[in-house]
């Protein structure tokens, strides 16, 4: 699994993901995300947005159904990237059950007053936190 700008590479090699994918907003991951490379196919994408210092916003997390099985692998790999940009906490929002119980399992805490919340509210889902250490 590789994690790659997704600037550094041409828009053709996204074109089939995103063309397969169209919920994903490929304006935004070509601009300031990283695509998910898997057997020399991209199978992901995330934007790390930095919101604050050290604070960074988990955004348009997405993997393909058939590689769904590496997500919990592919979280671990994003907050190992957060650590290497010096994050203090990652944010996510999740839209899904299943996805809550995964970032439960790996240690993000629900927020129910937090600051980020307050900052960016939403109507449905849940906001979830990382500290990294």
């Amino acid at each position: 699994m590789k994690l790659i700008l997704a600037k550094n590479m041409s828009y053709e090699q996204l074109e089939t993901f995103f063309t397969k994918n169209p919920n994903v907003d490929k304006n935004s991951v070509f601009e300031k995300g990283y695509v998910v490379e898997m057997n020399n196919m991209v199978e992901g994408c995330f934007i790390l947005d930095q919101v604050e210092e050290g604070i960074y916003w988990l955004k348009q997390l997405y993997i393909t159904q058939s590689e769904a099985g590496k997500l919990p692998f592919l979280l671990e790999a994003i907050l190992v990237l957060a650590k290497e940009r010096n994050a203090k906490s990652v944010y996510v929002h999740s839209h899904q059950p299943v996805v809550d119980l995964l970032l439960e399992a790996l240690q993000f805490y629900p927020q129910t007053t937090s600051l980020f919340e307050k900052k960016y509210p939403v109507k449905s889902g849940n906001w979830w936190a990382y500290n990294v250490s």
